[in-house]
């Protein structure tokens, strides 16, 4: 469900409920300060994709003297996780946070209604459709496209074509 949404242009300002959710519950978590270091660890297949803005990162808490983080992988088998996890553990050990646990949540599972505007702003910048319903070329906003594969340069994406200025893109499938 989108609360408002924009023409497509270089930014993508839709806001899912789902979104708007995990923003709250972030603005107010007793450690919005970890979730603000955690901003630094980026998905190492959508550079400059934050795990927060790509929707991966759930929650952070204490148990005792362990700092416990939570992320759901976009997808089952995501070859990127055990990166996600050791960038997780660095960035958390070199502000003095340790000792680190990372644990994966499958379920609920991962949706693209989780992506921040700004993780959506971050694909097209990189030349990656966002995951919205239509899919926009990001080179030149053409919505004339043509699926060229299911399948991507990895599982969560899909490869197309824009007729318009020929070029082709990976697109992020919505979930």
């Amino acid at each position: 469900m989108t609360l408002s949404s924009a023409t497509h242009s270089a930014t993508i300002n839709t806001v899912t409920v789902e979104y708007a959710a995990r923003r709250k519950f972030r603005l107010n978590h007793e450690h919005g300060k970890i979730f603000d270091l955690l901003d630094a660890v980026y998905d190492p297949e959508l550079t400059g994709v934050s795990l927060w803005d790509l929707g991966v990162l759930q929650n952070v808490s204490q148990q005792g003297a362990q700092w416990l983080v939570t992320i759901s992988p976009t997808y089952s088998g995501c070859p990127a996780i055990d990166i996600m996890i050791e960038d997780i553990k660095v960035c958390l050990t070199n502000a003095g946070m340790e000792p680190v646990k990372v644990e994966t949540q499958l379920s609920p599972a991962w949706t693209t209604d989780w992506v921040s505007p700004a993780g959506k702003t971050a694909m097209i910048s990189h030349g990656i459709a966002a995951c919205e319903s239509q899919v926009i070329c990001p080179q030149c906003h053409s919505q004339h496209v043509s699926r060229l594969s299911q399948f991507g340069s990895t599982s969560c994406k899909a490869l197309y074509r824009c007729l318009d200025c020929l070029e082709s893109f990976d697109y992020f499938k919505p979930l």
